[in-house]
Order: structure tokens, then sequence, then C-alpha cells
């Protein structure tokens, strides 16, 4: 008669790369509700495999980490939101609707982006990864640079100086200890285009393009 341990169905066992991605996948949220301290015993509960698992595919938990940060952390969603935004629309519109999904970034991953501060730039201990964050954070720049360039001639700094400075308030606003969730992005752009002045150098009434 066969055994109940035979007759039970196995389970084919994942590909590497099936299971590096399936746990890169349940530590993501987990690292915005516990940050660096999430355990080993939480990720592997979250994906449900046993806690030695981990350790089939990752060398130790920091790697784990690095690699969901990496992941959570990857700036395409947001670059290809805003190459979506329509050309045709004037300088402010396109520049709110940018500052809008900047914003909106920086607010849902909040936890995240301290966390990779901490493990990737505040020590020597994953260059690699925080070159890769480096270079994600130069593509959104370069993204908004391009969303800008069409109208260099209204501007008097660079669209390259005009997008780090976009970036700039979303970010303080963000994460700095002066951030005013009433300053949404109508008001960070208005600042960045208008100054704090009340007699603004640009008309609000004049050109379609602004």
């Amino acid at each position: 008669m066969t055994s109940p341990e035979v007759r039970r169905r196995r389970v084919r066992a994942m590909a590497p790369d099936d299971r590096r991605a399936a746990l890169i996948a349940a530590t993501v949220p987990l690292l915005c509700e516990f940050g660096l301290d999430v355990s080993t015993r939480q990720i592997a509960q979250a994906a449900g495999v046993a806690e030695g698992t981990i350790f089939g595919v990752f060398p130790d938990k920091g790697s784990l980490v690095v690699a969901a940060l990496l992941r959570a952390l990857e700036p395409q969603p947001t670059l290809d939101a805003i190459a979506a935004i329509d050309p045709a629309a004037g300088l402010r519109e396109r520049l709110i609707r940018a500052a809008t999904l900047i914003s909106e970034r920086f607010a849902s991953n909040t936890h995240l982006l301290a966390g990779a501060r901490k493990l990737l730039f505040d020590s020597d201990t994953h260059p690699d990864a925080a070159a890769r964050m480096a270079a994600g954070r130069e593509r959104l720049h370069a993204g908004l640079t391009a969303l800008i360039e069409p109208d260099a001639a209204l501007l008097r700094r660079s669209p390259g100086t005009a997008a780090g400075l976009l970036l700039l308030f979303c970010g303080a606003n963000s994460f700095g200890p002066f951030g005013d969730p009433s300053f949404n992005a109508d008001e960070i752009v208005s600042l960045l285009l208008d100054g704090l002045l009340v007699s603004s150098r640009i008309d609000h009434g004049g050109s379609d393009r602004c």
C-alpha cells in the first residue's frame, strides 16, 4: 500500500531566480513596515518558505535587504509616467504633473529611502548597490530635464538646474523637518517658476506655454 507521503503530490522546486524574485517581493512590504529591523523569520513567513531557504539563495540577510531596496526604489515606473505627460501642455502644467508624481514617489518610499541612506550611503558595505541607486537618481533627473527642455527659452537657468531644484523642493517637503503636507505640487511649481514675490516676473495671464 502506498503511504500518504508517496501519494502526496510533490511541489516542484522553484528555480533559483524565481525563488530570489519571490523572496525580494515578500521583503519589500516588510521593509516598509519594519525597516531594516525586519527579521529573516518574518521574511520566510511572508514568502511561505523555511527560514533556511533564504540562505540558499542569498548569502546573508543584508544581501536580500539590499536587493529588495533596489527593486522597490527602481525609478522606471515614475520615469515612464513622466514621459507620458502631454508634451503639448504648458510648462507649468507639465511641471505640476511631474511634481505630483515625484512627491507621491517620495511619500510612498519614505521609510525605504531612509533605510537605503543608512545601509548604502552611510557605509561602504555595498558599493555596487550604492552606485545603482545613484544612477537611478541621475535617470530621474535626466527624465525631468527632458520634460523641461522644450521650454528652456522661458527660463533664466538651464533645464537641468530647474529639474534639480524641483527634485530638491519635492524631497525637502517630503523628508525635511519643515515639510508641510499642504504644500502641494501647485505650490512647489509656483515657488520654482514665480518665486515668493507678490509681483512675479511670470505673468499667469501671459504665455500659454507657461
